[in-house]
C-alpha cells in the first residue's frame, strides 16, 4: 500500500515536471541515458551480452541445440524467446511463472528478430525432421524503465557473438559438440528497438521506471540496419496522433544509427 501511494505521487511529481518542459533526470525529451554493452560474458553460453541503459540492466543468452521443425514450416530452424523476471531487480517482481509483462516482453524481442530476419532460420536445417534451434533467454537484473530496448539490445548482440556447436554425425543419429564452436549463426539485418512514453500531451524516449509510472501509453518500433520499420507494439489507453505517430517513426529511424553501433 505504502509502495503504491509512493508510486502515485512520484508519477504526479513526473507530470508536473514534464508540463514544465523538464525531465526528473534532467534529460531532453528525446534522448537516451547512457548505454553501454558487454558481451560473450559466459562462457557456457553460444552467446551472451548485458545492455546497461542508464539504471536498467538485461542479460541475454543464446544457447543452440537440436530441435524438431514446426510442422509448417519444415525446412526452418526453430526460435524462441524467453523472460525473466528476478526478484532481485525490482521490488514488484514476484518468483514463478512468467506474468504478462514477462511474455509481451519475450514477444516484442521475439517480433523483432524474426520481422527483421535477423537470423537466417532457412539456412538451419540439418535434415528432413531434424533442425537448430536458436533460443534466447532474457534475465532482469535492474529494473529502472525501458526493458524493451534494453532486451532488444542484449538479445542481439548476443544473437551476434553466438557460435554454433560443432554438428556430428553417426549414421542417422546427429549431436552438438558444444565443447567445438567455430562458425557463426547465418544473420541477416540488425534490428533495434525505439521506445516512446505519451505523459500527458508529450512524448519522450527511452523513460525510466518513473516517467513509465505517469505515463498514460506506449508505442514501440523495431527499425533494421536498412531502414525498415519492421516491427511495432502499442500499450496503454492514450491515443497518439498522426502527426505524433509519424515523428515517432522518423525518430525511430535517426535513433536507429546510434543503437546499431553499439552491436
Amino acid at each position: 500500500m505504502i509502495t503504491m501511494i509512493s508510486d502515485q505521487i512520484k508519477a504526479q511529481f513526473v507530470k508536473e515536471l514534464i508540463k514544465k518542459n523538464n525531465r526528473p533526470d534532467g534529460r531532453q525529451f528525446l534522448e537516451h541515458r547512457s548505454i553501454s554493452m558487454q558481451k560473450n560474458v559466459f562462457e557456457n553460453c553460444e552467446g551472451s551480452a548485458i545492455c546497461h541503459l542508464g539504471d536498467t540492466k538485461v542479460l541475454a543468452g543464446v544457447k543452440i541445440d537440436l530441435a524438431t521443425p514446426f510442422p509448417d514450416r519444415p525446412n526452418e530452424g526453430m526460435l524462441s524467446v524467453g523472460c525473466e523476471f528476478s526478484p532481485i531487480a525490482h521490488p514488484n517482481f514476484q518468483a514463478g511463472p512468467p506474468g504478462e509483462a514477462s511474455i509481451e516482453l519475450a514477444r516484442v524481442v521475439d517480433r523483432g528478430i524474426r520481422a527483421a530476419n535477423a537470423i537466417d532460420l532457412t539456412k538451419l536445417k540439418i535434415a528432413d525432421g531434424k533442425v537448430l534451434g536458436v533460443f534466447i533467454d532474457l534475465y532482469i537484473l535492474d529494473h529502472n524503465g525501458n526493458l524493451t530496448d534494453a532486451a532488444a539490445l542484449a538479445a542481439m548482440s548476443a544473437v551476434k557473438n553466438a557460435l554454433v556447436p560443432k554438428i556430428e554425425q553417426d549414421g542417422e543419429v546427429y549431436k552438438l559438440n558444444h565443447e567445438e564452436r567455430k562458425n557463426k549463426l547465418p544473420l541477416g539485418e540488425d534490428v533495434v528497438t525505439c521506445t516512446f512514453e505519451k505523459i500527458g500531451e508529450s512524448i519522450v524516449l527511452d523513460a525510466n521506471i518513473d516517467e513509465e509510472n505517469a505515463s498514460s501509453g506506449r508505442l514501440t518500433f523495431g527499425a533494421t540496419t536498412s531502414g525498415l520499420i519492421c516491427s511495432a507494439q502499442k500499450s496503454g489507453s492514450a491515443g497518439f496522433m498522426l502527426d505524433e505517430f509519424d515523428n515517432i517513426l522518423d525518430l525511430t529511424l535517426e535513433k536507429r544509427k546510434e543503437l546499431l553501433k553499439l552491436l
